[in-house]
């Protein structure tokens, strides 16, 4: 775990790009996590007639997968203001492995050095924290110089095989709800997404009269190597990965005023998530609001860190907090602060973005308000 100074130059996000089951662009996205209004609905995609869940968060009638992606990518461009041209800002990718996946990388490296980016330089297929893998190793490429600016995005849509497997392996709620940290949680829902975010240092958004919509004050990634599938139940791997974007930041956790946490909806997981902010915030955490945005888009695998962080920024730009969409009562062994409605006292200054993977990755991001 770090615990050096804020480097000198800064990584802060100008420019953000989102297509969710609730439509193009962060507006509609961040109103749904606001008022719990749960993008779930049967899946008529593909046939679940013999899967035990049939519910997800899908957009209607999805674009393939790389002009999704590529479509985020253009309207974080676009709101940061990148010239159009050549250039040198490379692409971070973050997918779902699959047989398709070098088909789409190329596609959108294709697309994306159209737009005037420098094409794909890296493609993340390491699960559910593959995009925030990606985002940590942007920020670093800033901070040391290497690049001025770093484009990251990350795709998926919920197709026949990954369906099969989560119900198959009943990682799906069986209730159709996603419900983290709740009692009666039984799973998690799938849903769709492709997101996009520019990340640069904050020298040279300022040179380009560029506006911060955030900045990203800390990461940090730890491994517990528990299980193959399971977390450690003392959430050790998930409280090693926030102390060090903590103590990157030079943020004390009293300073922390929101926590997207991963909160897949799983008994285990969700309790061993619990146990992690625990240990990170102690007494803390009992003024400190929780929730967990995939309780209204979905778990969009690859591509939910980066979902969910974008989710984080409009959180710091408004006095409404994501809800804790599916609740029906408390898990006495849970113990969090949890938002149940709408109304939030004020704006937080720092907000954390939790996630969790298979085979015990664990992901970061601090993000403070510009």
């Amino acid at each position: 775990m770090s615990t050096s100074a804020p480097p000198a130059a800064r990584p802060v996000l100008t420019g953000l790009g989102v297509l969710s089951a609730f439509g193009p662009g962060l507006a509609p996205l961040a109103a749904a996590t606001a008022r719990a209004g749960t993008g779930f609905t049967e899946v008529a995609r593909f046939d679940v007639s013999r899967r035990g869940t049939r519910r997800a968060a899908l957009l209607p009638d999805p674009p393939p997968l790389d002009r999704a992606v590529l479509g985020a990518v253009a309207d974080a461009c676009r709101q940061s203001g990148l010239p159009a041209g050549p250039g040198d800002t490379p692409l971070l990718l973050a997918l779902h492995s699959g047989l398709n996946t070098g088909a789409v990388a190329e596609a959108v490296a294709g697309g994306a050095r159209a737009l005037g980016l420098a094409g794909v330089g890296r493609v993340y297929t390491g699960a559910c924290v593959a995009a925030a893998t990606a985002v940590a190793d942007a920020a670093a490429l800033v901070v040391s110089g290497r690049h001025p600016r770093v484009v990251v995005a990350a795709g998926h849509l919920v197709e026949p095989g990954v369906f099969a497997a989560f119900d198959a392996g009943r990682a799906l709620a069986r209730d159709g709800e996603l419900r983290p940290f709740s009692s009666g949680r039984t799973g998690t829902l799938l849903g769709d997404a492709a997101a996009a975010v520019v990340i640069e240092s904050d020298t040279a958004a300022g040179e380009r009269g560029a506006r911060p919509l955030a900045r990203l004050a800390g990461w940090g990634r730890a491994g517990d190597a528990h299980h193959v599938c399971r977390p450690r139940p003392d959430g050790a791997g998930v409280a090693r990965a926030a102390r060090a974007a903590l103590a990157r930041a030079g943020v004390a956790p009293a300073e922390v005023g929101y926590v997207n946490a991963n909160g897949t909806g799983s008994p285990i997981s969700d309790l061993a998530e619990a146990r992690a902010l625990r240990a990170v915030f102690g007494e803390a955490l009992d003024r400190l609001p929780v929730s967990s945005s995939k309780s209204v888009h979905g778990h969009a695998l690859e591509a939910s860190a980066l979902l969910e962080l974008l989710v984080t920024v409009a959180a710091l730009e408004s006095d409404r907090l994501p809800v804790n969409a599916g609740w029906l009562g408390p898990d006495p062994e849970i113990g969090l602060n949890l938002v149940l409605t709408d109304r939030q006292p004020s704006r937080p200054r720092y907000a954390l973005s939790l996630n969790s993977a298979f085979g015990g990755a664990n992901t970061a991001l601090l993000v403070a308000a510009a």
